[in-house]
């Protein structure tokens, strides 16, 4: 019975190295957060990790702006591609980005511009290069190496379009709100990644 138990209470802790942080005075990261790593793992300011996301700097470093939220089994870094070999490469993602549940960022001098939304389950290859407030819908995949403008929204069958809807200065004032509410819901222990 105690290993039915087990097999089902979600992963706590990494089996990788612990990589070195730098942290804001003001981030919530849950205890159950993953940390694994060699290369730094910065998040700046008023940033929400949530339970059981993973931030993985085997590859290289890892930069989380300000005001970030980054959900749920979402994956930020290190994704080992079909040689099962990886270079030393970054993951950038600027202030205001939501990176929601399930979804991956992969380690290659990848940045992910300022107020873009990362859908759940979307991929953003090695390399890529996404611009401010774009909108990755759910399941969405960026291609390795690929650069997509400001202001885009692509969907999951790869169609894009520009995003006209001139709503930068809401989604920022509607991220501040809901980090606010984070804050308060999760239990935040960043001296446990210290």
């Amino acid at each position: 019975m105690s290993s039915k138990r087990h097999s089902i209470l979600p992963p706590v802790s990494s089996s990788g190295p612990k990589p070195p942080v730098h942290f804001s005075s003001s981030i919530t990261i849950a205890d159950s957060a993953i940390l694994t790593g060699t290369h730094p793992i910065a998040i700046h300011g008023e940033s929400v990790v949530h339970p059981r996301a993973k931030l993985d700097s085997l590859a290289g470093r890892i930069t989380v702006g300000r005001r970030c939220v980054v959900h749920e089994r979402s994956t930020l870094g290190a994704v080992f591609g079909a040689s099962g070999r990886i270079t030393e490469a970054a993951v950038t993602l600027g202030d205001y980005v939501t990176v929601e549940v399930g979804a991956a960022i992969e380690a290659g001098e990848t940045v992910v511009g300022e107020g873009t939304v990362v859908g759940v389950g979307a991929r953003v290859g090695a390399g890529a290069v996404v611009g401010k407030y774009c909108t990755l819908t759910p399941h969405s995949e960026i291609a390795a190496g690929e650069v997509i403008p400001d202001f885009t929204v692509v969907y999951s069958n790869g169609m894009r379009r520009p995003d006209k809807r001139g709503v930068a200065e809401l989604r920022n004032k509607g991220m501040a709100r809901q980090i606010d509410v984070l804050r308060r819901m999760i239990p935040s222990n960043p001296t446990k990644f210290a």
